[in-house]
């Protein structure tokens, strides 16, 4: 029988440490390798890259219209007549004969004073002038039964004289009779108190049955006020220099007016310039003056506020741009233009108020000149780009919001 012997471990072999190194260095290696290798396989059959292109931008020229030019005023309205009722004549109201807020007409009955102590007076007046007229009647007998006598020197002449006297006496009493009556009618007048003006009536200030007093001012009783509202006026204050520009635009009274009120997106009423005052207030450097407008519906009341705009002048002829194509470079307004070799630049300008989109450009723009309009922000100055010819047009739907602070003047195409 063989005798088994145990299986002896193979020797380990020994590497030498700088073996193990150098092995470690391929490992990693290959992987960077086949990397590289790969990519330049992928790019050999590749084509070349592409050149970059230029932007596209619209321009068109500037669009030339004629237009008319507004300055813009605040101001409020105001009554074209204002009047505070008072009672002539003192007494007792004992009837009212409007409701409150209505609309009156001249000579409307308004309130009663009783008028029972009146029509007394009168009487007693009209009595007077009926003792009077029998006192000169008695007056012109004696003279003329004096004048008869005479002739037979039955009478002397101051006999004649005294009798002619009581004659021009009597006269003159009946005619201080009659005017008292007159004045008794008056006061019976006065008792019925009629609207002096037609417009819109406040409310009344008295009840029936309240005592009134005449008299001036504070002295008489209010009973109510009425405004007239058919034409109705609208007073502003125009600063020094927007009274200068007028002055030398030529605005005097007459030149048409446009407001809009505070909900208003559009200027709806018109009416013409009627007074401008003879100074200047030195306080505030401000001028006031005012409008007048027809009010045929009532609708427009004194108190209400509302802008309004001034024609400055003529008719002129103005360039136009939209307004979304001004840039702002700090506190400059600028528009980018684009040359007959593609190449953009900057045009600081001079604007002017907005029309329905399109924005007014004083100066600082050729009438030849290719504005950039839609495309800006791809835009840089000094670099080349294509161009498409566009058209500038009045945007009809452009509202301007209204604006709560300072108003700049606004301009209108010229009809």
């Amino acid at each position: 029988m063989t005798k088994m012997e145990p299986i002896k471990p193979a020797e380990a072999v020994e590497v030498a440490p700088g073996g193990r190194r150098w092995r470690r260095y391929a490992w990693i290696a290959l992987p960077v390798i086949a990397v590289v290798g790969g990519y330049a396989f992928m790019q050999r059959g590749a084509p070349p890259a592409m050149a970059v292109t230029m932007p596209t931008v619209t321009v068109s020229t500037p669009l030339q219209r004629e237009i008319t030019e507004w300055d813009d005023y605040v101001g409020r309205f105001e009554a074209s007549r204002t009047v505070e009722v008072r009672p002539r004549v003192s007494g007792a109201i004992t009837q009212i004969h409007f409701t409150d807020g209505q609309i009156v007409r001249a000579g409307q009955p308004l309130f009663t004073i009783d008028q029972r102590p009146f029509a007394a007076a009168l009487a007693e007046a009209r009595a007077g002038v009926a003792t009077a007229n029998s006192d000169l009647a008695l007056a012109r007998t004696n003279l003329d039964r004096a004048l008869r006598l005479v002739e037979v020197d039955a009478v002397s002449q101051s006999e004649v004289d005294r009798l002619r006297a009581q004659v021009q006496a009597a006269s003159a009493a009946l005619a201080a009779a009659q005017a008292r009556v007159r004045s008794r009618e008056l006061d019976m007048e006065f008792t019925v108190v009629r609207a002096p003006i037609g417009g819109r009536i406040s409310d009344r200030r008295v009840d029936a049955g309240n005592l009134v007093a005449s008299g001036e001012g504070a002295a008489g009783t209010l009973l109510t006020t009425i405004n007239a509202l058919d034409p109705i006026y609208f007073t502003f204050d125009g600063s020094e220099g927007l009274f200068l520009k007028q002055k030398r635009d030529g605005a005097s009274n007459g030149a048409e007016v446009q407001i809009r009120l505070q909900d208003e997106p559009n200027y709806k009423w018109t009416g013409h310039l009627d007074f401008t005052d003879n100074g200047l207030d030195p306080r505030s450097g401000t001028i006031r003056a005012r409008a007048v407008l027809s009010n045929p519906e009532l609708f427009l009341t004194p108190g209400m506020f509302g802008n309004m705009r001034l024609a400055t002048g003529q008719k002129v002829r103005a360039m136009l741009v939209p307004d979304t194509a001004v840039q702002t470079d700090q506190a400059r307004k600028t528009l980018l233009v684009v040359g007959r070799d593609g190449t953009v630049a900057v045009k600081p300008v001079e604007l002017g108020p907005v029309i329905d989109g399109l924005r007014i450009v004083r100066s600082g723009l050729a009438a030849n000149d290719r504005v950039i309009i839609v495309g800006t922000q791809m835009a840089m100055p000094g670099s080349k780009v294509q161009v498409r010819n566009g058209r500038i047009a009045p945007e009809a739907q452009a509202v301007v919001a209204p604006s709560s602070g300072q108003l700049i003047g606004q301009a209108t195409f010229a009809r």
